[in-house]
């Protein structure tokens, strides 16, 4: 498989052409010397950043694949750690394709369509959840059988990662829950419309404290890099099963 036929691959999963109001710059932001030639193997990570791309090219990766790229709505001139990283990048000859909402919003490996499967929300109640920017990107669902929030935190992060905030100010045993991942904390009004027992994003703000005691709802804040890991690892397994390609994770985190 070829740089361009990779991209076009991701392109069909994906579909950024679906979400033009993100200005993530989605798709192929930096090519390899020749995308025509063959490619091996794939990094997977979070973030495009100098740790990211130097342990990619120590894998012999030949692209890396990030939820989080270069660009966030204006060019950036080439210099300083940008200059350092786009070169480190081209001297390796290794490519970068960044996807932001459209992985998101992704059903089949997107974040938080991930994120309900892992928590145990049933496949039937899973729908469509929250806006950003016009642009539908998280889900709601509920469980077979209600859950406690502790129950819940333990399914989401298993033994050795904790979430950045907990705040148990709703019912008791939960059967509703949204998740929008990342920095989604102010649209937290959407599960109190949709009178949800449970919102979980990544990040969190002093003001959600009182918004969410007062509505009686449930809010964990899971870090916006530990709710953002699932959509690159997803897309990791599908594109182990669907190409002879090889991949690799690299795990980059930041406690944020």
């Amino acid at each position: 498989m070829t740089l361009n036929q990779f991209v076009s691959y991701l392109d069909a999963i994906l579909e950024p052409q679906n979400f033009e109001s993100d200005i993530s710059l989605n798709g192929l932001q930096v090519q390899n010397s020749d995308k025509d030639a063959p490619i091996k193997k794939i990094a997977f990570a979070v973030d495009a950043c100098y740790k990211t791309a130097s342990r990619a090219i120590e894998e012999g990766a030949d692209v890396l694949v990030v939820h989080h790229g270069l660009f966030w709505g204006k060019p950036l001139a080439l210099n300083g750690p940008h200059y350092d990283l786009i070169k480190l990048m081209m001297e390796n000859n290794l490519a970068l394709y960044a996807c932001h909402i459209p992985l998101d919003a992704n059903k089949e490996v997107g974040n938080n369509y991930g994120l309900a499967r892992k928590i145990g929300l049933t496949e039937d109640s899973l729908e469509d959840f929250g806006k950003w920017r016009g642009m539908t990107l998280g889900v709601k669902g509920s469980f077979e059988n209600a859950l406690t929030i502790d129950e819940i935190e333990k399914r989401l992060f298993g033994p050795n990662e904790k979430p950045l905030s907990v705040l148990p100010f709703g019912k008791n045993l939960i059967k509703t829950v949204g998740i929008i991942s990342g920095g989604a904390w102010e649209e937290l009004d959407y599960a109190i419309e949709d009178n949800l027992d449970l919102y979980i994003t990544g990040e969190v703000s002093h003001q959600v404290y009182h918004q969410c005691l007062e509505n009686k709802i449930n809010f964990i804040a899971g870090g916006h890099y530990q709710t953002e890991t699932m959509g690159v690892s997803l897309l990791k397994n599908l594109v182990e099963e669907e190409t002879s390609l090889e991949t690799v994770f690299i795990d980059v985190p930041t406690g944020l």
